[in-house]
């Protein structure tokens, strides 16, 4: 078999293909013998080369890439059994890839696990909406709930896992994925928040404290969802409701008035 997988890495090559792209034809040119000869030999089926190209730690193609296999994979083994419990072997099994190929793309845990937060946490939505941003303060703070929402209960439960995580191991891989997003995140939100303070819509307030009032609430209604619905039962708010009552608490906590609401000559 390894004069095969020989042959089929060598076509892949010459062709710039997968070897599941390459045509057994070629494959069995390179290899010196008839398209027949090589079914013979694989038994009737290209799996088994593909297979044994695949132990050799190359991907043969024809699914998606390993960079989105192991992605994937990893986010449902994380909702499944937290980030902590998480390896690479666990990873490779799940998505059908070696170990190397892992290796490769990634560089190992740690950037596997940031990928999957920069996947399924909220920054590609965050950024989307600041580089569109509402035009009224109320709107953009009903987005940004909204989008938060998206991160932390949405399937696979990343995010979740991520403060589980925090929470438990303060230098855990958590940490350290939050260390490389943070920035952004914060970026992200400044953009669609700082605005609104410089125009005098918003106190002056720190943008860390801006923050942790507006996420605050609806971090604590999420991750304390499954105690609080068996607890209060129909007497909680669906989310919807909750999304809106935050932003209107929010405002009431934050916005200042607008000039029509003060009185003659600028005096609140």
């Amino acid at each position: 078999m390894q004069d095969l997988v020989k042959a089929a890495l060598a076509a892949a090559k010459e062709r710039g293909q997968d070897v599941a792209d390459v045509p057994l034809t070629a494959i069995a040119t390179a290899a010196g013998i008839s398209r027949s000869t090589l079914l013979r030999r694989l038994g009737g089926s290209r799996a088994a080369l593909d297979e044994a190209v695949r132990q050799t730690g190359v991907d043969p193609g024809g699914r998606p890439p390993v960079r989105e296999r192991a992605i994937e994979a990893a986010a449902r083994l994380v909702a499944e059994r937290g980030l902590g419990a998480i390896t690479l072997d666990a990873v490779a099994d799940r998505a059908e890839c070696s170990l190397p190929s892992l290796h490769a793309v990634f560089e190992g845990r740690d950037g596997l696990l940031a990928a999957v937060f920069l996947q399924y946490g909220p920054l590609p939505n965050l950024e989307a909406l600041a580089a569109d941003p509402p035009e009224r303060l109320d709107d953009t703070v009903r987005a940004l709930h909204h989008t938060f929402l998206a991160s932390l209960a949405d399937e696979p439960r990343i995010v979740p896992a991520v403060f589980a995580d925090l929470l438990s191991r303060p230098d855990g891989p958590a940490a350290r994925m939050m260390t490389v997003h943070m920035p952004r995140i914060v970026e992200g939100l400044g953009r669609l928040l700082l605005p609104h303070v410089e125009s005098g819509r918003i106190r002056p307030l720190p943008l860390p404290v801006l923050v942790q009032l507006l996420l605050g609430p609806l971090l604590s209604r999420v991750l304390m969802r499954p105690v609080l619905e068996t607890t209060l039962g129909a007497g909680l708010p669906s989310l919807d409701e909750s999304i809106d009552l935050f932003t209107e608490a929010y405002l009431r906590a934050v916005a200042l008035p607008a000039p029509d609401e003060s009185t003659p000559g600028g005096e609140p």
